[in-house]
């Protein structure tokens, strides 16, 4: 029989004994709370906008490349690819939350982490008819807080969203 450092360690990192997964809660604007599935986030950083190197001929949305321990990661503002309200443009800092979806990286411009949720898999609730229909595509689902409806983003449509692969860029 294991014992319990045993059990403890072959619960997946994203799930616990109390059930549900856990999942990042970030305020991707002022208005729009949403999840990282866990399993996605690798860390939040808090960097200067001058530690972003700007690259031309780029979609709006892509703020630049950040250097982050000696790898290379593309950062994109998530409000714009989702089309919401813009971030504050001019700041000093950015709130970056690091993904890495299919072994591709990426850094989300978010406004602000919230810590962790844990979420049972039956309260989350289709988005059609509850958001938007331009954030549909990018969103798992939603769930229904007290106070709010916490999106569900679906980072792998976000990564292959049709504005970061125009073939016009």
């Amino acid at each position: 029989m294991k014992n319990s450092a045993e059990k403890a360690s072959s619960t997946p990192p994203t799930q616990n004994n109390l059930g549900g997964q856990i999942y990042l809660k970030v305020q991707i604007d002022r208005d729009t709370p949403a999840a990282i599935p866990m399993e996605y986030a690798r860390e939040v950083v808090v960097v200067p906008t001058k530690r972003l190197t700007p690259i031309p001929n780029m979609p709006s949305c892509v703020l630049g490349l950040l250097n982050q321990r000696s790898k290379i990661v593309w950062v994109v503002n998530l409000a714009q690819i989702l089309e919401l309200a813009p971030n504050q443009k001019y700041t000093q800092h950015y709130h970056i939350a690091l993904v890495r979806v299919n072994d591709i990286p990426l850094g989300l411009r978010i406004n602000q982490v919230k810590g962790a949720v844990r979420l049972d898999s039956r309260t989350i609730q289709s988005p059609t008819n509850k958001i938007a229909s331009h954030l549909i595509p990018y969103v798992e689902g939603c769930v229904a807080l007290e106070t709010e409806i916490l999106l569900i983003l679906d980072l792998k449509a976000i990564i292959n969203s049709p504005v970061l692969h125009n073939n016009n860029y």
